[in-house]
């Protein structure tokens, strides 16, 4: 073993690993995505035309939900009606305003692009390098479309053709009445939403059109071309009123700027920086490029400063209806999922989209908090809107307890991964308090031992909303949840010197009674109660992901629970599983050190629950059995979730100790990685070749003591490192 101090580039990165198709995407959601986490495209179509779904994440009519403003709109109210049976009052205040066709997010039309002279496709092909879309035909002609890493702009480029020409296509917002409201994933069409006509302008080289919405909002699309030397140009923008008084001459300046100066050059720097910055090498291909799928589609899909991650991102549906769910933000682990990845993956500027938009709706949330439950301190909805305002579904998990305290968990992630300690005491430890002094009020009810308990709790999405989706006792999702926010916000009151906030918030803790096990010692749902079936979501198992307060490294009985609990999921089978159950799995199986079961978790996930262009899909199109649900809603989460699963078999510091390639299969003879980031902030690289780990290094971002478990030996190593050192140990194959 040797000790360096300079920086090794274990491998060169992987090649692009893009998308080719020899036969057309005709259906929007087996286009190509493109984004910058503002503006979305998806580029799909024959040549006849070609299709270039628009999209804007900040488009949402924003219409109230007016029986959640009613007087029996409170938490007492619900538990008198749920103690009396009153199921059906129950429906009609929480559960059914979410079947009408809004709040929702929504998308941002079209272009169609003809290309003449009678073009057959030939190919399409999606660089996830420098993310452009391109389609070739067989008549020579060729179209490349993209949208700028950092401008709102999208830009189109094509040549060889006979002729060009662009029509600009408006979404079909009004001409139908609102029907009455019904369950289902896709709650209706655009139609419904009953907005007026758009006003639409054009001239001989443009389009545009501006669309007013609910309240009075309006976005707007300009598009305009320009065509010399045989090669033909266009760009476009969209842009709504929550940015610009004027949408549509912000659109059209844009635009403008644009085809002036496209700035392709700053456009591929970006990309290439986001490519260098992180990157995985494995041996089975078809989980790695999976991974570079999802890793792309992260980068498009989320910046700072732009809304975070909804349940299709900038990726609307383009079919005439409205998005499935609505395209809203679930919190009962939809966005939770999404943003996995930013911490291991090396992404958490990325991840800030995230945590700044929860930031600054955290006055909503106080304000739904009291006017809802009540109580002091904050909770978050379940699904809400882009301001983060309640808007429905089934109210177990709508109007859950312990939705905030999983959103504070990322606070904390952030905290650990980045050593900020600015964002710990500005952000992340008031986030906590507040969720933790809710959290006190809501539990201070007594069990008969005299614990702490939840009075209405559920785990999502267990019994669906049925009435006996509410427990007579606190289940293990809220539990967890609940004893790991009080020990995180005290371990950070403690880090920031506050030691009687530290003390109350174990003593609280300290209320709480202990998680719920069988005999063989699994994690039951609540007490006495065991999973029934095959389930989609593993909220009874959080305490051991992502909360990891029951570890593998904390010895036998906490071995014992995990693998009780893996069992029993393996035991009832798949059926009932969508996608992101295959990915939460194998996180799960990471965290066991199974790397055989997570491997078969991600390779299941990526060959049978996604469509051809990556897109998580929810049900199973592989025709195979692996479950039941064969539907095919895009969501976004199982993509993310699947990408964290990678990374937690090749890099794992929950537990304060760094372990490189903790979880994979005994196959995996050569695997390498370039700069994971492990919590203490240190970027983290290592090569396996022929089965044994050859070279680890570790850069210390912001310095302080390193913990290792030697890859070459049983030891813990320390080291104490200084901001912007390296190290690297070398086992000699010698």
């Amino acid at each position: 073993m040797m000790y360096s101090a300079f920086v090794f580039m274990i491998l060169a990165a992987p090649a692009d690993g893009g998308l080719h198709y020899d036969k057309p995407a005709m259906v929007w959601d087996e286009a190509f995505p493109l984004g910058n986490g503002n503006l979305g495209a998806l580029v799909w179509g024959d040549g006849n035309p070609v299709k270039i779904s628009l999209d804007r994440t900040d488009l949402w009519d924003l219409r109230p939900v007016p029986e959640f403003h009613s007087a029996d709109y409170m938490y007492a109210r619900m538990r008198e009606w749920e103690k009396a049976g009153k199921f059906e009052d129950l429906l009609n205040l929480y559960d059914r305003p979410y079947e009408r066709p809004a709040p929702t997010k929504i998308p941002a039309g079209r272009i169609e692009l003809t290309i003449g002279g009678a073009p057959a496709f030939q190919s399409a092909d999606l660089s996830l390098d420098d993310a452009t879309a391109a389609m070739a035909f067989r008549n020579g002609a060729q179209a490349r479309v993209w949208i700028h890493a950092t401008q709102c702009v999208g830009v189109i480029e094509a040549d060889g053709a006979e002729s060009i020409s662009a029509k600009l296509v408006a979404p079909a917002f009004g001409g139908k009445e609102a029907g009455p409201a019904k369950p289902a994933i896709v709650a209706g069409e655009l139609a419904q939403l009953g907005y007026p006509k758009p006003v639409c302008t054009s001239g001989e080289t443009w389009s545009a059109y501006e669309q007013e919405g609910w309240g009075g909002f309006r976005f707007a699309v300009h598009l305009a071309w320009k065509a010399e030397a045989g090669a033909w140009r266009g760009a476009w923008s969209v842009v709504s009123s929550r940015e610009s008084a004027d949408p549509l001459k912000e659109a059209k300046a844009n635009v403008e700027r644009a085809l002036a100066d496209a700035s392709r050059a700053s456009h591929e720097a970006w990309w290439k920086a986001y490519w260098e910055k992180t990157w995985i090498s494995a041996p089975n291909k078809a989980i790695e490029r999976q991974w570079r799928l999802d890793t792309y589609k992260f980068g498009a899909a989320s910046r700072r400063g732009s809304p975070p991650i909804t349940l299709q991102g900038p990726w609307t549906a383009d079919d005439g209806k409205l998005p499935p769910w609505k395209g809203d933000y679930h919190h009962d682990l939809n966005t939770q999922l999404s943003y996995w990845p930013c911490y291991s993956g090396n992404r958490l500027d990325e991840g800030l989209s995230y945590l700044d938009w929860l930031w600054e709706t955290r006055g909503n949330c106080r304000e739904w908090t009291q006017r809802f439950f009540g109580m002091p301190g904050m909770n978050v909805p379940m699904t809400a809107d882009l301001n983060n305002n309640q808007i429905g579904g089934w109210r177990q998990y709508t109007h859950s307890a312990t939705t905030g305290a999983w959103l504070a968990h990322h606070f904390y992630l952030h905290w650990k991964f980045s050593m900020d300690r600015a964002f710990l005491e500005q952000r992340a430890y008031p986030y906590l308090r507040d969720c933790a002094t809710f959290l006190e009020a809501v539990t201070n009810e007594r069990d008969a031992t005299g614990k702490r308990t939840l009075p209405l709790s559920s785990s999502p999405e267990i019994n669906d909303n049925r009435p006996n989706a509410w427990f007579p006792t606190i289940t293990n999702y809220d539990l967890a949840l609940i004893r790991w926010l009080f020990t995180a916000t005290a371990e950070m009151a403690s880090t920031l010197d506050n030691n009687d906030d530290a003390a109350h918030w174990r003593a609280v803790c300290g209320e709480m009674p202990e998680l719920s096990l069988g005999d063989d010692g699994r994690l039951l749902v609540a007490k006495n109660y065991p999973l029934p079936e095959s389930h989609r979501h593993f909220s009874h198992l959080m305490a051991i992901h992502p909360l990891g307060l029951i570890d593998r490294s904390q010895g036998p009985e906490s071995e014992r629970i995990i693998r009780a609990s893996l069992d029993e999921l393996e035991r009832l089978g798949s059926k009932h599983w969508c996608g992101y159950s295959f990915a939460w799995l194998a996180n799960l199986a990471a965290r066991a050190g199974d790397g055989a079961k997570a491997e078969q978790a991600l390779e299941t996930f990526a060959t049978a629950f996604v469509l051809r262009n990556g897109f998580h899909c929810n049900g199973d199109q592989s025709g195979k059995g692996y479950s039941r649900f064969t539907y095919r809603p895009f969501t976004l989460e199982g993509n993310f979730a699947a990408a964290a699963g990678l990374q937690e078999m090749l890099l794992q510091s929950h537990t304060g100790v760094i372990e490189v390639f903790p979880a994979i299969p005994e196959t995996w003879r050569d695997a390498a990685f370039h700069a994971l980031r492990a919590q203490g902030a240190f970027l983290v690289s290592a090569a396996r070749k022929e089965g044994k780990t050859r070279r680890v290094e570790i850069v210390a971002e912001r310095g302080g003591t390193c913990r290792l478990r030697s890859p070459f030996s049983d030891r813990t190593l320390e080291f104490a490192m200084a901001p912007g050192q390296c190290i690297v140990l070398e086992n000699d194959p010698a």
